[in-house]
């Protein structure tokens, strides 16, 4: 059976000491992935292991967290304890950003988007999300100049997003990663072009059913978001990429169809949505 981890971070600290290991035990079991870049830095390293690894690609970008120095407790109560994440407040660099878009393995731009669910107390709220637009607006233009699509982070912020997505459109259009919303506003994302990304916060409950029967098939791609939000039994240990059959199942378990024929379509759609 082969499989896409459409949105993994195998580039994070997290692996520092078993990255290839990680990445060979994926490999080994027919699971491809692509590496997602949330700050310059990972980034590179993202698409330093797509060059290493047949079946390994990237994808680069600012996390909109990493647009403010600090840091925040990252808590889940449906998954991992809490993990303390440093931003490092990156001032972006478009000309750089675009250098290393143009590279055969960077397959689209990301993670980018907005996050209204992380301020510290004593924030600007109003300027850090005028900054995360703005950010993510320039994403969508590097984007549309190298004919790639967008690898969009969205907490909190669906409407916002739908806005500045129709406002300024991406041509090859994307993902909504990680989505955890309802079929009506993941209906608005399909109707502007872009897949649903679904991890393993699916198979933490069955609040996610009606989402997963509601969207056809043809519009979903799986990930692992990799460290974190591990699926199924794994839940609160290290993710991998390993572990999006699991994604895979609960979709084919809810939808009644096969495990075969999630993998087939999932992995046809990243194929087109990336151009792989």
């Amino acid at each position: 059976m082969q499989l896409i981890d459409s949105h993994a971070h195998v580039n994070f600290s997290a692996y520092r000491e078993d990255a290839d290991e990680v990445i060979q035990r994926s490999l080994d079991a027919g699971i491809s992935l692509v590496n997602v870049g949330t700050q310059l830095s990972t980034s590179k390293r993202a698409i330093d292991y797509a060059h290493k690894y047949d079946g390994v690609w990237a994808a680069i970008g600012v996390h909109p967290i990493h647009l403010v120095k600090g840091d925040f407790e990252y808590s889940d109560g449906d998954e991992l304890t809490a993990v303390e994440i440093k931003t490092i407040g990156e001032e972006v660099d478009f000309a750089t950003y675009l250098e290393l878009a143009k590279d055969e393995k960077v397959v689209a731009l990301g993670e980018v988007g907005l996050d209204f669910h992380h301020f510290n107390e004593g924030d600007d709220v109003d300027a850090i999300k005028a900054k995360q637009r703005e950010v993510l607006i320039g994403f969508i233009e590097l984007a549309n100049k190298v004919d790639k699509p967008v690898m969009i982070h969205c907490w909190d912020a669906y409407p916002e997003l739908l806005e500045v997505l129709t406002q300024h459109p991406v041509g090859r259009a994307g993902v909504i990663h990680s989505f955890i919303g309802g079929y009506k506003t993941a209906k608005k994302f399909i109707d502007l072009g872009y897949m649903i990304g679904l991890n393993g916060i699916i198979t933490y409950s069955d609040s996610y059913t009606r989402l997963i029967n509601e969207i056809d098939l043809e519009n979903i791609i799986v990930e692992t978001d990799c460290p974190y939000l591990a699926p199924g039994e794994h839940k609160g240990e290290r993710n991998e990429p390993l572990y999006v059959a699991e994604v895979a199942k609960k979709i084919a378990d809810v939808k009644g169809i096969s495990l075969d024929k999630v993998a087939k379509e999932t992995t046809i759609n990243v194929k087109k949505l990336f151009n792989i």
